[in-house]
């Protein structure tokens, strides 16, 4: 019990050292903002001369990046513990068209520049699968739910995941499993909202090693 709960503030200054690190982010970003409004009519001309190229032709750069199987490169390796590992590369581009994952849900690859919000947001509808991958980029830990999901077992799912920064939950019709954890590289079904399973899955990878852009940004994206 007591390194449990000296495991569980570690966790939680972890957490609130990332949400420091994320507001001075956003206050350089602000700064950054200002600055540059000075310069927007030259911001204008270059933007404009981006355009003529894309439009005749050009290199759109990465964001604009044509549909693919950015996970393909790889497969998913299952431990004693029964966590999934993806043993490959995980692409990380931006891109603005949708992408066929090599797994539903995904758990890492290309993805939207704009990623889905992820401050203990529960969302009734499903989401995009490229902002929901960011959001795994920036070391959150994703709750899937499917038609077969009692719903008390979604009810408590939505109130752990409504009190944990860095997470968020969504119904996902396409998955072969009523309930399933994901996080970069990393996914697990698990048997119930009570399932011990759960709670290791939340207290591993919830801004875990995993995470390619720990304490960035799960707030201020997209929310539907």
């Amino acid at each position: 019990m007591g390194s449990a709960n000296k495991s569980n503030t570690a966790r939680k200054a972890r957490i609130e050292e990332m949400r420091r690190a994320e507001q001075a982010r956003e206050r350089r970003n602000r700064i950054l903002t200002i600055a540059a409004s000075v310069v927007v009519v030259g911001g204008l001309v270059v933007g404009g001369v981006v355009l003529v190229r894309s439009q005749s032709g050009g290199d759109g750069g990465s964001d604009t990046a044509a549909s693919s199987d950015s996970s393909a490169k790889g497969k998913f390796v299952t431990g004693k513990d029964g966590v999934k590992t993806w043993e490959g590369d995980l692409a990380r581009n931006h891109v603005t068209k949708a992408v066929k994952y090599a797994s539903e849900p995904p758990v890492g690859g290309d993805h939207n520049p704009v990623w889905q919000n992820c401050n203990g947001d529960v969302y009734t509808k499903k989401i995009n699968n490229t902002n929901a991958v960011h959001s795994l980029e920036h070391g959150a830990v994703w709750v899937t739910y499917n038609a077969e999901a009692k719903k008390a077992d979604v009810d408590a799912l939505a109130a752990k995941v409504k009190k944990t920064p860095y997470t968020l939950m969504s119904p996902m019709d396409d998955q072969k499993d009523p309930i399933m954890l994901s996080a970069w590289g990393h996914q697990r079904t698990v048997k119930s909202a009570s399932d011990p399973d759960v709670d290791k899955f939340f207290e591993k990878f919830v801004q875990g090693k995993q995470t390619p852009e720990p304490g960035a940004a799960c707030t201020n994206g997209l929310s539907q």
